[in-house]
């Protein structure tokens, strides 16, 4: 791509309306994927006490969706979803299930090589791709590495475990290791290399997905970050099992998000300087719901913002995630949408956008009119469905019409219960329904049937 100076208008680049003849370039697009965090941990959102002022410009400058949800509850399926459009009644990796790569390690269930990915797409358009960050889809010697789905380039942590320390001893730079021995910060590496990225590749189009595991436990964060709120709350040292001790938690956390959020910044201030800032889609999200591990406490935060659950629920708190994203003179500067929308959306949005057909096994909805104000061409999803193979097996799905049905212990039939929610009028998910409108957990539960495929790695 030659890039060009954007003054073309919003029907120049709708899909039914572009030809070769008179567009010349698409929009770069950055898809930013935090990692474990919650949507009140953003100011945009409501947070008060955690200072992210440049994801709060994507929203200011842009779109803020209140009700977008990631592909699953945990890490690895969400990733799934969000690059293949299917929800997890059909996506090939539901959870976070270990498989051994070709060097002895474990690293997340391979993304089968059928699968069509949103980087696949891009690469029918001539984009430059890369994932830069958390991979969680297959390691070394597997048919879930990234560079056969799309990937020209990757750089980070192709395992999740991994991902827990940010002073790995290796990341991954496509399929060769990089020794650090734990002596380098890795989100420092990964920013670099998206500029990197960003610089080499100014003059064609790009796609950089850049997945950082910032807020992930472990909590840990450069010394002179954390000194920035350092003082300012109440503490209880972190002494638990499973993740890095931490005398002070809480300034901790915060610090990292707001390391996180310059590193936003970071990325932006490098495309207005290269020229670029016009011409890209910039989105921010986040895998799933907050998360309650390694000292971090959610409640202190209010992370989850007024909803319930965490992360691995399927309430709201789990599954309903920040999502905003700026297009200059394209989208309009501070638009709010309800507009119901998830992971699954985004190839689907992308193949119209780019004039590609989306697989015909995709689940999403493309959610390209509500970006461009073409409200009225709008579709809708008639559920939203999940399903996750922790804590004795869950289920949910969501109807148009507000209302919501979890399953619980879905693996053990005899112990399986449900619980029902009006989210219209009770989105904190506090008033259990189920034995009032009876008629209505039966359309739910009879609708799961349609929703769902079985997976052989993945079942009950």
């Amino acid at each position: 791509m030659k890039i060009v100076n954007c003054l073309f208008s919003i029907a120049m680049i709708l899909p039914g309306s572009m030809s070769a003849q008179t567009v010349k370039s698409f929009p770069n697009v950055i898809y930013i994927m935090a990692d474990d965090l919650g949507i009140g941990d953003l100011g945009c959102y409501g947070q008060r006490q955690i200072k992210t002022p440049n994801i709060d410009n994507i929203a200011r400058h842009g779109m803020k969706f209140m009700q977008h949800y990631a592909g699953s509850t945990v890490s690895a399926p969400s990733r799934c979803a969000l690059l293949t459009g299917k929800h997890m009644g059909h996506a090939a990796v539901r959870g976070n299930k270990k498989v051994l790569g070709s060097d002895g390690l474990a690293y997340e269930t391979p993304l089968p090589k059928e699968e069509v990915t949103v980087a696949d797409i891009f690469k029918k358009r001539g984009y430059m791709t890369a994932c830069i960050g958390k991979w969680g889809l297959g390691g070394p010697g597997t048919e879930g590495m990234p560079d056969k789905h799309g990937f020209d380039y990757f750089y980070g942590y192709l395992g999740q475990g991994f991902a827990h320390s940010y002073y790995p001893d290796f990341l991954h730079e496509n399929d060769k290791r990089i020794e650090l021995n734990g002596k380098v910060y890795s989100h420092d590496l990964m920013l670099k290399k998206s500029l990197d990225f960003i610089e080499q590749y100014k003059q064609n189009s790009f796609f950089l997905y850049y997945s950082p595991t910032i807020p992930h436990a472990d909590l840990d964060i450069i010394k002179e970050q954390q000194q920035e709120y350092e003082g300012m709350f109440c503490e209880t040292p972190f002494t638990g099992r499973g993740y890095k001790q931490q005398a002070i938690p809480r300034a901790t956390y915060a610090a990292m998000v707001t390391y996180l959020d310059r590193s936003v910044g970071i990325i932006i201030d490098k495309l207005k300087e290269l020229g670029l800032y016009d011409n890209t889609i910039v989105v921010f999200t986040s895998d799933n719901g907050v998360h309650a591990e390694g000292g971090h406490d959610p409640y202190f935060f209010d992370s989850n913002g007024p909803f319930r659950g965490y992360k691995r629920d399927l309430y709201e708190g789990g599954i309903r995630t920040p999502f905003v994203i700026q297009w200059p003179r394209i989208i309009p500067a501070g638009v709010v949408t309800d507009h119901v929308s998830a992971f699954w959306d985004f190839l689907p949005t992308i193949s119209d956008l780019l004039q590609v057909n989306a697989p015909n096994t995709c689940d999403g909805i493309s959610y390209l009119p509500t970006l461009t104000k073409k409200d009225k061409q709008q579709k809708k999803h008639s559920c939203i469905y999940y399903e996750f193979f922790e804590g004795g097996g869950k289920q949910s799905i969501m109807t148009s019409d507000g209302w919501k049905l979890i399953r619980l212990q879905v693996a053990v039939p005899e112990k399986t219960y449900e619980e029902l929610y009006n989210l219209s009028i009770d989105p904190a998910e506090i008033a259990n329904l189920v034995e009032q409108y009876p008629e209505v957990a039966t359309r739910l539960r009879n609708m799961i049937v349609g929703q769902r495929t079985e997976n052989i790695d993945f079942h009950f």
